[in-house]
């Protein structure tokens, strides 16, 4: 319904793309509009695959929060849809553009705008790049926990809109958990603040947990109060290689159990494995059926990676190599940062799952992923947080290639169920955009869904924020 008036309105109301033009030049400076057909496509998609992508009438960079005011108000009175935009590193197809809309591109609000060691708060804007606020609040001896493989490239403002993870969210949670306040364009141009930048804060709904994870469909965050921790020290780390990926899960479980809190705890399947060693040369033991990076960032890191060596010695680790300092242990790291790149390599294109399971059904769930590769007849490597129990399964095929493109997206489902089944979720950290919407209804039922759509349409009652995401 929301779809079909846009689709209404667009057609009957809103003139044409030039009178939609004039009045963004209207508000914005002419370098923050662009017109030229091959300049606005590159625009259109985001980094996920079998995600359709439509057209877009215009890009628009605003600089100020003013200006992104001046855009809603426009595409308010012209029904005119507008899909929010951070670097487009995202894997769920959320900020793929729609036919005839606006791309709300917010990469040039870029400022840090405060920085609080007193009231550990960073104040900044949606277009700042993750690792770009990470080293400024380092300066200060402080520490901005989420980290998403992305970090070198995604924006704050898009890490929000997905609810993004990382490799550390097992001792410091998720991006969620670090939004303290947000300023929000509603669809109608309206400016409204939400939350706080004390350390404690219950006055009324919380509507800024609301807007994490919206994916642009409710509002356009221009500004966030992000809490921070002291910078921890440098951590170390120990990889262990097992003989299966049940004993490496049984390990994690231990782990857990004994009440240890690991910096991260990672894992690469033996697919993961070849993968990088291939690419890079690294030399990582392609015996292994499981490889497990444990890290501490205590002040005693050595004696708490001894204590989780001798888990992993426990529950059937083969070898269990502790580094002796923070250079050696960005070494073992690396070859997990290189993990979806050199899946990549593999066949040239991706489909990167991000189900999440309880800890303890983690190796029921690699298990399963093992039974669908075979059935497919595809390479799917697997790594994970381990810690928290988010799979990454990632289908490896050839785009050119029907058949096996057909068997990807079926082997993509296929682990989806398996995650719901097991108790789990169908995205951990990367959001539903597109790609997910189905199964989106599938896991939070009618009632759910229901509800859901009613809140998009109490803020959103045309339904031209980033239409056809989530549901």
């Amino acid at each position: 319904m929301i779809m079909s008036r846009i689709e209404a309105h667009s057609s009957e109301d809103t003139g044409t793309t030039g009178d939609l033009v004039d009045l963004l030049l209207a508000g914005l400076p002419a370098e923050a509009v662009l017109t030229d057909s091959d300049v606005t496509a590159s625009y259109a998609n985001d980094m996920a695959s079998f995600c359709p992508a439509g057209t877009p009438a215009v890009v628009v960079l605003p600089r100020t929060a003013e200006q992104v005011q001046h855009v809603m108000r426009t595409a308010t009175a012209l029904r005119v849809p507008v899909v929010p935009q951070g670097a487009r590193t995202g894997l769920s197809g959320a900020a793929n553009a729609s036919d005839g809309c606006i791309v709300l591109s917010l990469t040039k609000m870029d400022r840090i705008l405060e920085i609080s060691p007193v009231d550990r708060v960073a104040v900044v804007e949606p277009g700042v790049i993750n690792a770009a606020l990470s080293r400024a609040v380092g300066e200060h001896g402080l520490y901005y926990p989420p980290d998403p493989s992305s970090w070198e490239m995604c924006t704050i403002g898009g890490n929000i809109g997905t609810a993004s993870g990382g490799l550390c969210c097992v001792k410091y949670g998720v991006t969620a958990e670090y939004v303290l306040g947000l300023d929000v364009v509603l669809a109608d141009g309206r400016l409204m603040s939400t939350g706080r930048r004390t350390a404690k804060g219950v006055a009324g709904y919380d509507l800024t947990r609301l807007f994490v994870g919206s994916e642009g469909s409710l509002g356009i965050v221009v500004r966030a109060v992000l809490g921070l921790r002291p910078k921890p020290p440098g951590q170390l780390v120990l990889a262990a290689e097992f003989s299966s990926a049940a004993a490496a899960c049984d390990a994690v479980c231990r782990v857990m159990e004994g009440g240890h809190v690991p910096s991260l705890l990672e894992l690469m399947d033996r697919t993961t494995v070849k993968a990088v060693n291939d690419l890079a040369q690294m030399g990582l033991p392609e015996s292994t059926e499981a490889l497990l990076l444990a890290a501490f960032d205590t002040t005693a890191p050595a004696a708490d990676l001894a204590a989780v060596g001798a888990l992993c010695e426990a529950a059937g680790a083969t070898q269990v190599v502790p580094a002796d300092d923070v250079a050696e242990s960005e070494l073992l790291l690396q070859a997990r940062r290189l993990s979806l790149t050199a899946l990549e390599a593999v066949k040239g294109v991706t489909m990167i799952d991000d189900v999440c399971v309880p800890r303890s059904r983690l190796a029921e769930m690699l298990e399963g992923v093992d039974r669908i590769a075979e059935k497919y007849q595809l390479t799917i490597g697997v790594v994970a947080h381990a810690g928290d129990g988010n799979t990454h399964p990632t289908v490896c095929f050839d785009a050119a290639d029907p058949d096996e493109s057909r068997r990807a997206r079926e082997s993509f489902d296929e682990i989806m169920a398996l995650g719901l089944e097991l108790g789990g979720t169908i995205t951990g950290e990367h959001g539903v955009g597109v790609l997910k919407k189905e199964w989106l209804a599938r896991e939070i039922g009618p009632v759910g869904l229901e509800m859901q759509r009613a809140v998009k349409q109490a803020f959103d009652p045309l339904g031209i924020l980033n239409p056809g995401k989530l549901f």
